[in-house]
């Protein structure tokens, strides 16, 4: 299962994108992250339902410094190519 997340708040120069990558290989999701222009952060991740679970809440959290204050998250439908690892892009 693939899932897209969009995380609002103080989330761009707080090491969110490392702490999301360190999360999504601790839990065992694979996928990628990214800053948005908007100072928002994007997140893809491919895994079972409980593992998607698990990572959003990890994003809810953040690391410190940050203040997340909304994780959107909408599941992928149709067929996507299996992602390998988790890269910050």
């Amino acid at each position: 299962m693939r899932r897209d997340y969009v995380v609002s708040g103080v989330v761009q120069g707080v090491g969110f994108r490392h702490f999301t990558r360190r999360g999504g290989l601790r839990i065992g999701v694979t996928g990628w992250v990214s800053n948005l222009v908007d100072g928002r952060v994007e997140a893809v991740a491919d895994g079972t339902v409980q593992q998607l679970e698990e990572f959003e809440r990890y994003l809810r959290e953040g690391p410190e410094g940050a203040l997340v204050t909304d994780v959107h998250a909408t599941d992928r439908a149709g067929d996507v190519a299996p992602l390998i690892g988790f890269e910050i892009r």
